[in-house]
């Protein structure tokens, strides 16, 4: 339904929808200070949300293809996306701006990770 939905742990109960993509969301993180969530979609976006408040923050444009993959490095400074466009993307939260592009793969990226001392970016894909 295009939704990010928010679950409280212990009661189960939904807690908040967040609405804004406009297709199909494949992939969804928090940053480490608990206040971003990061959610990737079939429309090609990359979207922060407050997570108090359920606002859109920024939306992220530049993949040409899905998004299936987020993560927030451990600092809470860098959002990675992957996408079926075969790039791994890095993004400035505070500001959105697009950092670096990270090319290599043949085939599209279905997941990405940061590693605890925020230096090694991961990315795993078909190819």
């Amino acid at each position: 339904d295009k939704t990010v939905r928010l679950w409280n742990r212990s009661t189960g109960a939904l807690v908040k929808t967040l609405e804004g993509h406009t297709d199909t969301v494949r992939a969804v993180a928090v940053s480490p200070d608990g206040e971003t969530i990061v959610s990737g979609s079939e429309d090609k976006t990359v979207r922060l949300w407050n997570r108090s408040t359920g606002a859109l923050v920024k939306t992220l444009e530049g993949h040409t293809d899905t998004v299936r993959a987020v993560a927030v490095s451990p600092d809470g400074e860098t959002i990675v996306s992957g996408s079926e466009d075969t790039t791994v993307r890095l993004w400035k939260r505070s500001t959105g701006a697009l950092v670096k592009t990270l090319e290599g793969h043949t085939s599209g990226v279905r997941a990405v990770a940061v590693s605890p001392d925020g230096e090694t970016i991961v990315s795993g894909s078909w190819d």
